[in-house]
């Protein structure tokens, strides 16, 4: 992170707790007075949960955590929203398109079960609304409704420093899943739409859901049309993008898995069943899903050893 952008979220009461892909990042915000209660912004994946109370504790230095509040409901994004609840009397909103879902608790819906995902059920006690403002910390951020990787999400953005907190929307280098073209339904058309709309609130200040803070949005929203494009004339080429990625995430959520039960696994979970149909692929389920854990092993993402399957230590 810049010292620039570093001077910017001191200015708005922001801390930025910048996890890895399994947890979203983590936005904090003191207690700012003027009906600002301490609150964090996206609270990572369930696996995480401790870690994520002791990040966001050491954050507020004591305080109360008094609100959540979620920018959509990716078991990466809410998943440590019970924990949380459990241990500070923090109300939670979530984005008005998703608050009879999540208080039905349909894991159908909310793609827990889709995924083969873990969330553990929490409390939801608003919503927040696409037009209206929210005071976080020391200013007012706009809502704005962001689909195409979700369709219910949102970001917000702080017109003043021209701060956006833009959840899966927009990253520096990569594009998210874009979840509803997978289920049959336009995501493709709403992403370049809320691409069209971050580039008219020219951020100069992107906090994204994972990965740095980052200040050149120009470059990065020319990177996303560019591979939004390439999945728009090849959709294929989208649900296997699609299917690598949740084969990765499965596999940092659990480090290590033998070979067999990761394919059963791929066999049993809906989501690929998705994906190989939109594929077009002419293999068997259980040929596709042998293929593409050798395509990752051969990729160098995955390793194996006498049919256990892990993750490769980083690069030094």
């Amino acid at each position: 992170m810049s010292a620039a952008h570093a001077g910017t979220l001191r200015s708005l009461g922001a801390q930025v707790l910048q996890r890895d892909w399994l947890s979203a990042n983590n936005i904090v915000f003191a207690a700012g007075g003027a009906g600002a209660p301490a609150t964090v912004v996206d609270t990572g994946y369930a696996r995480h949960a401790g870690m994520t109370i002791t990040l966001v504790e050491q954050a507020l230095g004591g305080a109360a955590l008094e609100r959540i509040v979620n920018t959509h409901l990716h078991s990466d994004h809410c998943g440590g929203n019970r924990a949380l609840q459990a241990r500070h009397p923090a109300k939670t909103y979530v984005p008005t398109a998703s608050l009879e879902v999540v208080q039905a608790w349909d894991e159908t819906r909310l793609s827990y079960r889709t995924t083969g995902q873990l969330c553990e059920r929490f409390r939801v006690d608003g919503a927040i609304a696409p037009g209206c403002t929210l005071r976080l910390g020391q200013a007012q951020w706009q809502v704005h409704a962001a689909p195409g990787h979700d369709p219910d999400a949102v970001l917000l953005f702080e017109p003043q420093t021209r701060t956006l907190i833009s959840g899966d929307a927009l990253w520096e280098d990569r594009l998210a899943i874009i979840f509803p073209e997978l289920f049959g339904e336009d995501g493709f058309g709403p992403a370049r739409r809320t691409l069209d709309l971050i580039e008219s609130l020219a951020p100069r200040c992107v906090i994204p859901g994972h990965g740095d803070v980052f200040g050149d949005a120009p470059a990065a929203l020319a990177a996303s049309r560019r591979r939004l494009s390439a999945f728009e004339q090849d959709p294929a080429r989208h649900a296997q993008h699609a299917a690598r990625a949740l084969v990765m995430f499965h596999m940092m959520e659990h480090q290590s898995r033998g070979r067999p039960e990761l394919e059963a696994w791929l066999l049993q979970t809906p989501i690929f069943e998705l994906s190989t149909r939109i594929g077009r692929t002419a293999l068997t389920p259980a040929r596709w899903a042998h293929e593409l854990v050798e395509k990752l092993i051969g990729d160098g993402l995955l390793h194996s050893d006498n049919g256990v399957l892990d993750l490769p230590p980083p690069a030094t």
